[in-house]
This record gives C-alpha cells, sequence and structure tokens, in this order.
C-alpha cells in the first residue's frame, strides 16, 4: 500500500457541530453564514473564515440525483448552496499538507459527493443510517466510547427526521454530523485514538493504511460500508474484541465480583476455607469458560484449574497458589477489560489489512509466526531485547538470508560491553570473544594496542565460525535501528521461560529450519539441509537474496491468541509499556 501521512482529527466539535446544529434555532430565511455567526459568536467567524477564504460558487451537483434526496419548499440546490457555503472546496493539489486536517476531510467527503446529502432519501434517513447507528453500539467492544462519535444526539436528531422534521437546517444538521461521526469512527478503528509516540517512544511501526474513509460515502444510499470495513484484519484482533466484551460484561457481574472481594481479603491461601476455595473456583470457571471445550468432562483438578489460570493470565505456570497468582485472582475484572483495550488500540496502530505472507513476533510473547493467509507455516521461540536494550516495535522486508554471516559490533554492545571488557582483560577479552580489531582504513590492529581511552578509534568484528554472535543464519530486513533476526550459538536460552536477553536484535530457536523453509517453500529453490550444512562448513559468508520480500512486524503486545489461536492469552509486560497506554486511554 502506499505511504500514509497519519490523520489527526481536531477538535471540530467546537465549530463545525455546534455551528450547524444551532443553525436550527434560527429562522431558515437567514442566510447561511450569518446564522453561524448569529448563533456562535467570534469562535464560528473564524471557523467560517478558514471554510470560506476562496468563496466561488460552482455548481457541480447532479440535480436529478439531488432532488430525489431533498424535497422541500427549499429545493436540492439550496441545499447544496448552503452546505458548499459552510464546506468551500478543498485544494486538492494540497491533499498530503491537509490529510491531517478533520475540518479537510469534512469538506472534501461533501466535495467528492457535489455536497448532494449523503444519509438522507426523500427527507428521511436512508438504510444507512440505522444500520450506522447499529454500528456505533457495537463499537464499543473495540474499547472505543460510543458517545465520542455523537450517539446519543445521532439517535435524537435520526428521531426528529423520523418524526417528519424536514427544514433545511435540521437536514443540514443531520446530515453533516453523521458524516463527521462516521469519518471520526473509521479514523479511530484504521489508526487508533492515540498517537503510538505519546504511549511509547520505541514503537516506530509505519501504518500505511489507505485512508479511503470519505470515498466509502459515495452511494452511502445503495451500499452501506460498515465501520467493520475499517476494523484489523489481524486474526488477534478479533480475539481481542471477544475477550474485550467477555471481561466487561463479568464486571458487571456482582456475585462474580463478590467472589473477587472475598479473595482480596484473603491472607494467606492455607488459611482458606472451603468457601474461598469455591470461590477460587468460581472465579477462574468465570474467566476462563473455554477451558473445559477439550475435557470430556466438566471436571478439573485445582491444580488444572491453576495451571490453565496462569497459562492465559501470563503468569509463572506452578500448579499451586502462589501470592502473586493470588494476587491477579483478587484483582479488579476491569483490569484485564483495560489490558485487552490497550491492546487493540496497539493493532489499529498497525496495517489494517497484511500481505498473504508475512513473519510476525510478538515481543512480550517471544515467538516468532510466519503465517500464510493466517495459517500457521511456522512458529518458535525467539529472544528479544532485554529491559535495558529493548526491541522496537518496527516493520521491514526481508529481503535477504546470510549464510556464516560476519558480525561486526554495534556502538551500544561496543560501549556497554566491549569497553568494560577491554577495561579488565584488555587483548584478552578480544581473543576470548573472537573479535578482530580494524582501523577505519580496514588494517588489522594488534589487539594489545586497544585500551579504554583509544577503542572508539577502530571497529571490532567477529569472523564466520562456531562462536560468532550471530551462530551460522542471519535473517536480514534493512530498517534505521539495525534490528534483525538470527541464529546464536547461546541455545540453552530457549528453553528459559524470561527470554529478554539481547542486545535489541531477535535471535530465533530455528534458524536453520526456517532458511531452508522460505528459500525451498517460499522461494522455489533447490535447498535442503545438506545443502545448508555444506555452505556452513566452508564458513564462506553468501548472501541467499529473496525474490519474494517477506514483511516482517517486530510488535509490542500484552494481549495476543492463545496456542490453539481461537483465545486471549495475557502476557507479562516485560517493558512496562502497559500503564502509559491505559492512562492515556483512560
Amino acid at each position: 500500500m502506499g505511504s500514509h501521512k497519519r490523520i489527526e482529527f481536531l477538535n471540530l466539535e467546537s465549530l463545525l457541530i455546534k455551528a450547524i446544529e444551532r443553525i436550527a434555532t434560527i429562522k431558515t430565511n437567514m442566510n447561511p453564514v450569518k446564522q453561524i455567526i448569529a448563533t456562535t459568536g467570534k469562535s464560528s467567524l473564524i471557523f467560517l473564515c478558514i471554510f470560506s477564504l476562496s468563496v466561488v460558487s460552482c455548481k457541480h451537483y447532479k440535480t436529478e440525483k439531488a432532488q430525489k434526496r431533498i424535497t422541500t419548499d427549499q429545493s436540492a440546490e439550496d441545499f447544496a448552496d448552503k452546505l458548499e457555503s459552510i464546506l468551500q472546496p478543498v485544494d486538492t493539489t494540497k491533499t498530503k499538507k491537509h490529510l491531517s486536517d478533520a475540518s479537510y476531510n469534512l469538506r472534501y467527503t461533501y466535495q467528492l459527493n457535489e455536497y448532494i446529502p449523503i444519509w438522507l432519501f426523500q427527507n428521511k434517513p436512508v438504510k444507512a443510517a440505522t444500520s450506522y447507528l447499529q454500528d456505533l453500539e457495537e463499537i464499543q467492544w473495540d474499547g472505543l466510547d460510543p458517545e465520542k462519535y455523537k450517539l446519543t444526539e445521532l439517535k435524537k436528531i435520526n428521531n426528529e427526521i423520523l418524526a417528519g422534521k424536514s427544514d433545511m437546517n435540521t437536514l443540514l444538521s443531520f446530515d453533516t454530523l453523521f458524516t463527521y461521526s462516521y469519518l471520526l469512527a473509521a479514523h479511530d478503528l484504521l489508526f487508533g485514538e492515540i498517537n503510538p509516540k505519546k504511549a511509547d517512544s520505541t514503537w516506530f511501526y509505519k501504518n500505511d493504511t489507505v485512508w479511503d474513509a470519505p470515498a466509502m460515502l459515495l452511494n452511502n444510499d445503495e451500499q452501506y460500508t460498515s465501520l467493520s470495513y475499517f476494523r484489523s484484519m489481524l486474526p488477534d484482533y478479533a480475539i481481542l474484541q471477544n475477550a474485550y466484551k467477555h471481561y466487561t460484561e463479568l464486571a458487571e457481574d456482582s456475585t462474580l465480583n463478590a467472589a473477587i472481594r472475598t479473595l482480596h481479603n484473603l491472607k494467606n491461601y492455607k488459611a482458606a476455607d472451603s468457601t474461598t476455595v469455591h470461590a477460587i473456583s468460581n472465579v477462574i470457571q468465570q474467566e476462563l469458560p473455554w477451558i473445559y471445550e477439550d475435557k470430556k468432562d466438566s471436571h478439573l483438578s485445582n491444580k488444572q484449574l491453576l495451571l490453565s489460570y496462569q497459562y492465559y493470565m501470563g503468569l509463572k505456570p506452578s500448579g499451586s497458589m502462589d501470592s502473586i497468582t493470588l494476587v491477579h485472582l483478587s484483582s479488579p475484572l476491569n483490569d484485564i477489560a483495560y489490558k485487552l483495550k490497550a491492546n487493540m488500540e496497539r493493532m489499529r496502530w498497525m496495517q489494517k489489512k497484511f500481505t498473504d505472507t508475512y513473519l510476525l513476533v510478538n515481543v512480550p510473547l517471544m515467538e516468532l509466526f510466519l503465517r500464510k493467509r493466517d495459517s500457521v507455516l511456522m512458529h518458535m521461540r525467539v529472544v528479544v531485547g532485554q529491559p535495558a536494550r529493548q526491541t522496537p516495535s518496527l516493520n521491514a522486508d526481508m529481503t535477504n538470508i546470510v549464510i556464516n554471516p560476519p558480525w561486526s559490533v554495534p556502538p551500544t554492545i561496543l560501549k556497554k560491553d566491549v569497553l568494560p571488557g577491554i577495561t579488565k582483560s584488555g587483548a584478552k577479552y578480544l581473543a576470548k570473544k573472537g573479535l578482530i580489531v580494524y582501523d577505519k582504513d580496514g588494517n588489522i590492529i594488534d589487539p594489545r594496542s586497544v585500551t579504554p581511552k583509544n577503542y572508539r578509534r577502530y571497529y571490532y568484528r567477529q569472523s564466520p565460525g562456531d562462536d560468532n554472535s550471530l551462530g551460522y543464519v542471519k535473517f536480514n530486513l534493512p530498517n534505521p535501528f539495525d534490528i534483525y533476526l538470527h541464529d546464536t550459538p547461546h541455545r540453552d536460552d530457549f528453553g528459559r521461560r524470561a527470554r529478554a536477553l539481547s542486545s535489541g536484535c531477535v535471535r530465533v530457536q530455528q534458524p536453520k529450519e526456517m532458511a531452508i523453509y522460505i528459500l525451498s517453500q517460499l522461494e522455489g529453490r533447490r535447498f535442503d539441509e545438506g545443502i545448508l550444512d555444506s555452505m556452513i562448513q566452508t564458513h564462506k559468508t553468501k548472501w541467499e537474496i529473496l525474490k519474494n520480500k517477506i514483511p516482517v512486524d517486530i510488535v509490542y503486545l500484552t494481549a495476543f491468541q492463545d496456542s490453539t489461536g481461537t483465545h486471549p492469552r495475557l502476557l507479562n509486560d516485560i517493558y512496562k509499556r502497559d500503564s502509559s497506554l491505559i492512562s492515556l486511554l483512560k
């Protein structure tokens, strides 16, 4: 998809909505510009100035189509004249500059539609209006507030139109308010409510989704484009959406909340009586009803219940009631709902639709998925950046695979690892790590001449081999942060539960298998384990250029799908990023 400048909706309500809605309180024979100025004062005058710098009355609407929509004493031409006087045409030669302007989008939408009503037909709301109101009711399960999009006001004015109120100013208010609401809701579903950088300074993921909501409103009376069109098509989004509804409704269950309060007052699980044990069982069963789906009977032991709960809540799986599990069980259910809401927002920061084949790395999950049409081709564990050297969120194309990659020490590792090593052991440290020292002209330098004072003058490199920090295979995805996927000689790390151990790049558990699959199955080459092993044994670097570049999405999602791909699983917030986003959403 083409690149897209992010759309930031400004506070249009105080200008457009207030102005247009109050038109209805003034006599209909008053000039529409004077009406707004008379009713809303200086702020609306400023608003009108924005829209009226180049007032040229041009009739571009289709008269026959328009006349079918407005049948009052005043003609469809009057509707178009009044609407155009408020919403002056936009300069389409400056599209990129104005994409961030909410007023631009509203004006552009009506300009595309030649100032014909979008939500009216013969003075009545089109079916699309009813469908849109239903959509707004459901948007709450996206973690979005329907009232942000004026649901109550829309229902009120919709009922007024249905009751027969058809003066021109009410029709104007009705149509523009519905359009404004639709554009704002579509924007939030496509790009999120919050600017990612306000919540996460390490989010560098580019959302290049095409902004096509204005075009979706054309011929709205014939074919309504539901808000579902703008939702993320990542399969994990729908899972979180259903889970958010589930936990939001559970949070209203007074009986369940009473059981949770009982657990909150419990100081020591060993002192729990039978009533408390039953409360624990009840809470888990209601939160995780799906754990019984694959069971032949509905009975699970306490250990099985706790193991399931710990898995789905991102806790250390012990099967016993430890203090962390007890604290989690006694926490308000709204806390879980907000975590789900935050992660739906993160998914909205990503593009709506993914390519046929893509590779996704979820950093908190510390796992990798190679997907094709949302089927998992490969799935494996990964090692991600430690909290002090966090793996950023980004998207880039895998362009090549390097067999026997050399490793040049990046600046961060040079400062934080190599310098302490040189300071402590000098040349012995460099020899132990297999680091060869080069000057700026590429000449090899005697490692004994390197000191803590002059170490920055040189470059440090590991040759291909068994001890190379990148292992035998490297997957390149060019990006400004020099983040890539690679093999590692530290194979034992993949057996650990906590795998935030790297310096920022992503170490993959099955690099050979993934290289073979990509080159043979996706690239269609003759490439198997024997060929790869023969190449590795040469210790010579070989670049395998990919004809079919693979999009790689490295993201930070603390709520994701479980191993079955059907239910939500909460994850440990390893970089402590949830709280700032949840705070902004609240």
